[in-house]
């Protein structure tokens, strides 16, 4: 009986202290977990900036001087790295307004002749002539609107969607 008993002891003491060991794996396994995801964020966010680059073109109007955008329908995939040039060919500024878009993506830099812009980018306004580029990462799937926000422009149709997947 002290042998049964004894033996009944030595098993739950060892189930106890492999339970404690794996616990301590465990633990240690989540705790590292926790200081290395931020590098590997970090180093993805900076691999953001070496991908390869899609170029779309959207023109603000036109020499005819019509008030749409061409394209109105721009297609982006998500994680994907972009250069939008805007150009404006009319005779009069537009502008190009895109604020939820601009939110759930990541900006390199907006450039426009000599200037290099970083960070938020909400609206840009294009004078006659003038020519922007905006390289920007899309970060969340949605459909956003676009549009020329001055006075008169989106009623007569200068309006577009950017959609994302």
């Amino acid at each position: 009986m002290i042998n049964l008993l004894s033996w009944q002891l030595g098993k739950f003491y060892r189930c106890q202290r492999l339970q404690q060991a794996l616990k301590a794996i465990l633990g240690l396994i989540l705790c590292l977990s926790t200081i290395l995801m931020p590098t590997e964020i970090a180093s993805a966010a900076g691999d953001l900036s070496r991908q390869p680059v899609t170029e779309i073109t959207v023109s603000l109007g036109n020499e005819a001087g019509e008030l749409k955008l061409f394209p109105n329908l721009l297609e982006f995939e998500s994680g994907k790295r972009y250069k939008l040039v805007l150009k404006n060919p009319s005779s009069q500024k537009h502008y190009f307004t895109a604020k939820n878009f601009a939110d759930a993506s990541w900006t390199q830099k907006v450039e426009a002749g000599k200037v290099e812009i970083k960070g938020a980018i909400h609206e840009l306004e294009l004078k006659p002539g003038a020519m922007a580029e905006w390289v920007f990462v899309p970060m969340k799937s949605g459909t956003y609107n676009l549009r020329c926000t001055v006075a008169g422009h989106t009623e007569a149709g200068m309006i577009g969607k950017q959609r994302r997947g």
